[in-house]
């Protein structure tokens, strides 16, 4: 696996190349594991075992131990690959803490006691490196506090670092500096999580619960209070605090159901117990329901119940009246759902203040009550504007944070109707807004979020975004309402654009500290909905080839947002499939295997930058490039199977090159052995679940980078297809394919017959897993045959259109249009 190099560090600044865990529990184990899908060595330390009933303690690592192999059967998964769980060395205190001496980076991860933690410093300490990161994986315990218990020498190199559950996929780092912390280390570490981890980090005042779960913990207060008020049940609730309000899907309830209810209530006490001065204290409250449902044991999601329960196929609800269960499904009132989808938040606030309709006004006091509550602690809990509503982004999955909202619908509007909540009696506290919402630069400026930063109170200005080197690799950056930053969609220069693609350069865009980007490779970017590949997308990418020929380094193929391509677009196909039947089809399909082989045998390298879903034609696409940079998490495979068809713009054929190339170089071994997997892929719809497993199915290569911060997708992209082009790039030869023939289409038929009559596959699987066998052996002709790409794509081609043609592929095609689910026919 080829991993993105390194960003530059500054001057003094050692890379962190092994790191400790300490603590072996939920946090610690996936934060190690996540260490090693980046390929950074791992030691994850835990307690020896207690002696059991039999006087018997088993291995001094069989805690670190029972952790590690229990990664493997989380889901979702921490690991890029079961496999990747073998790299973690296990440890303990009581043998391994000399190898602490090697690490240059560790985190301590266990449970949130300020006790224990204090006696496992004063345990390691002596251990850690002289120039080693220690760093407090907590929640929301104070970071000072935690360093009383180190030596002075390392108290200058101790900070907190929040990550987020689960840390392999959610963004979100708090970093959290003590009032001795060197602020070089804060910068050394925030390069390695950004670039090594593919972290969004954001800087937070050592505060009870620090920024995201500060702010995300009063949502939830705000939530229950206004819900019991407006007499709303919680499925009503979390369908109106869910998508529709441009938060994380599973809404309010479900998400706690999610994180667990005992972690919830952990956090909400940490408020309590911590902020007892805060004029807010009144609402940190426990509500009644959640004690109930916690002395119940019923935790959530972990436990089976919750806020939520399954019974039988059915999903029940808590009625915190009665405190039973009762049927869920509700939903929000279509008069409000209409309103939020409302072009603008201006439009949308309105008419939610504006509604007497119960859960209009549920809406409009819990979006007050966070604009109030973050106005009144900025300056109490970061530095900016811009970290709070980043940490409520990347740490809560909201599409806009609350100062972000605020500015859209108009700041000075906005405050006024808070004001005026608050002086009668509305609002959650009889807290005014501070003096800088109304008067000064925020004011006068319309919001907090400017083109030269984001407000600090503290400092009462805008404070401009980081510059450390590592953002240089982000052409564009996580960005702002209000900041007026390049967008993936016009920042550089446009070179062609029409309805289906743009090409263009990176012309006219700098960097984080000021330097101009190159201009000389040509990036296509697809505009149709979920980057499906229609005719103009083929028109618009052959295009592209031919101008990077003409006056290009190269061709990146990359759309700024996710999905990379959800592959073929059926909509568009359906017109032509109605007016001319399958027939119509045929040409177009040709067309598309004609662009592949373009992609690839190109004078130019072509580079994908994949992240998120390569399906189907999307995967081809990035096949049929010369190199593939991939996010970690691209989920990429050939599902055409799912629609009744067979990969036809050449998954097929490429399974089959590769399994010839990889027989070349290991001609002791079938054919088969390596068409197995390719074939096997393709028949079953597998979908890699990271970009490390697409490298195992082979539809990533050995040469090809893997990224794990997408903001560095296309930097290292056109950094990729530059450094190819300046060793003299030339497209590979086209060299005959050895097929397997008729006898290794008797096998894999042979084994098709069993798992039909086996009850694995339909009977239409079968037929469709024989279509794939048939292209990828080469069709009727004797083993060991060496044919070309023209023979293969063509049989690719005649059984996708076969295929196309018979009723049952039909309805499948026609249930994935009405329904967005496989037909199983």
């Amino acid at each position: 696996m080829t991993l993105t190099p390194s960003a530059v560090l500054p001057a003094g600044f050692p890379r962190i190349r092994k790191v400790a865990v300490l603590g072996a529990g939920v946090m610690g184990a996936q934060i190690a594991a996540h260490l090693v899908n980046a390929r950074v060595d791992v030691m994850l330390y835990d307690l020896p075992p207690k002696p059991g009933a039999d006087g018997k303690a088993g291995p001094n690592n069989a805690i670190a131990l029972k952790a590690i192999d229990g990664l493997k059967k989380l889901n979702p998964a921490p690991l890029g690959t079961p496999e990747l769980a073998d790299f973690i060395v296990p440890a303990n205190y009581d043998d391994d803490l000399p190898a602490l001496a090697g690490c240059d980076l560790v985190i301590e991860a266990i449970a949130e006691r300020l006790d224990w933690k204090h006696d496992l410093y004063r345990k390691v300490a002596p251990f850690v490196a002289a120039d080693a990161i220690f760093a407090t994986n907590t929640s929301g315990l104070s970071i000072n506090a935690l360093a009383d218990a180190l030596p002075p020498e390392l108290k200058a190199r101790f900070c907190g670092v929040h990550f987020f559950n689960p840390p392999r996929y959610m963004p979100l780092v708090e970093l959290i500096a003590t009032a001795h912390t060197d602020p070089a280390i804060i910068d050394r570490l925030e390069t390695f999580l950004t670039t090594t981890l593919g972290k969004e980090c954001v800087r937070a005042k050592d505060t009870p619960n620090f920024i995201a779960n500060r702010l995300g913990t009063f949502q939830m207060f705000s939530v229950f209070r206004q819900a019991q008020r407006f007499g709303l049940a919680y499925d009503v609730v979390d369908d109106l605090t869910g998508s529709k309000l441009g938060r994380a899907k599973s809404g309010t309830f479900r998400t706690a159901d999610i994180v667990g209810l005992d972690t919830l209530s952990h956090v909400m006490k940490t408020m309590q117990d911590n902020l007892a001065s805060d004029p807010f204290h009144p609402l940190y409250e426990t509500p009644a329901v959640l004690r109930a449902l916690i002395d119940q044991g019923a935790l959530g999601q972990k436990t089976g119940a919750g806020f939520y329960r399954k019974q039988g196929s059915a999903i029940q609800r808590i009625d915190p009246v009665s405190g039973g269960y009762v049927a869920a499904g509700g939903k929000a009132d279509e008069t409000i759902a209409r309103i939020l989808k409302k072009k603008t938040w201006a439009e949308r606030l309105a008419l939610l203040r504006e509604s007497p309709n119960p859960q209009a006004k549920f809406l409009w006091a819990v979006l007050r009550d966070g604009f109030h509550y973050a106005a009144c602690k900025l300056a109490e809990i970061a530095d900016n504007a811009r970290d709070v509503d980043l940490a409520m982004r990347f740490g809560f999955g909201a599409a806009a944070g609350p100062f972000e909202i605020w500015q859209q619908a108009g700041w000075a509007q906005v405050a006024e109707w808070i004001r005026a909540d608050i002086d009668a009696g509305e609002a959650i506290a009889a807290v005014p807004l501070p003096a800088w919402v109304f008067d000064g630069p925020v004011a006068e400026r319309g919001g907090v979020h400017q083109p030269e930063g984001s407000w600090s109170p503290a400092r009462a200005m805008f404070a401009p975004r980081a510059a450390l080197p590592v953002y240089d690799r982000q052409v564009f950056r996580a960005s702002l309402f209000g900041e007026n930053a390049p967008t993936p969609g016009e920042g550089g220069a446009t070179v062609f654009e029409d309805e289906s693609i743009r090409l263009w350069t990176l012309a006219g865009l700098r960097t984080a500290s000021g330097r101009s980007l190159p201009d000389d490779v040509l990036v296509a970017s697809i505009k149709t909905k979920m980057h499906a590949i229609g005719p103009g997308v083929i028109a618009g990418l052959l295009r592209g080839v031919e101008l990077a020929e003409s006056a290009y380094a190269g061709l990146v193929v990359w759309s700024g947002d996710e999905p990379f391509s959800v592959g073929a677009d059926l909509q568009a196909m359906l017109p032509l499939f109605m007016s001319g039947g399958v027939k119509a089809i045929e040409p177009e399909e040709r067309k598309l295997q004609q662009a592949m082989l373009r992609l690839r045998y190109a004078q130019v390298p072509t580079v994908a930058a994949i992240s998120g879903m390569a399906l189907g034609g999307g995967c081809e696409l990035a096949l049929y490039c010369a190199r593939r940079v991939a996010s970690i998490e691209s989920y990429v495979g050939l599902v055409e199977v799912g629609v009744g068809l067979v990969p036809g713009a050449g998954g097929l054929t490429y399974g089959a090159r590769r399994a010839s190339e990889e027989h070349d170089r290991a001609p002791a071994t079938a054919l088969l052995t390596f068409l197995q997997k390719y074939l096997m892929a393709a028949a079953t719809a597998q979908v890699s679940r990271s970009a490390i497993e697409a490298q195992q199915v082979g539809y990533l290569l050995p040469s090809d980078t893997i990224v794990f911060n997408r903001h560095e997708l296309l930097h290292t992209a056109v950094l990729e297809a530059r450094a190819m082009n300046a060793i003299g790039y030339r497209p590979p030869r086209r060299a005959p394919i050895e097929v397997a023939g008729r006898d290794g289409l008797a096998t894999v038929s042979a084994q098709l017959v069993n798992m039909r009559d086996g009850g694995m596959i339909t009977a239409y699987d079968f037929t469709l897993g024989r279509a794939i066998a048939e292209v990828m052996c080469g069709g009727d002709v004797d083993p060991g045959s060496r044919v070309d790409e023209a023979w293969l794509m063509t049989l690719e081609r005649r059984a996708f259109m076969s295929l196309l043609a018979d009723p049952k592929t039909q309805q499948r095609i026609m249930g994935m249009m009405q329904t967005g689910k496989p037909v199983r026919n």
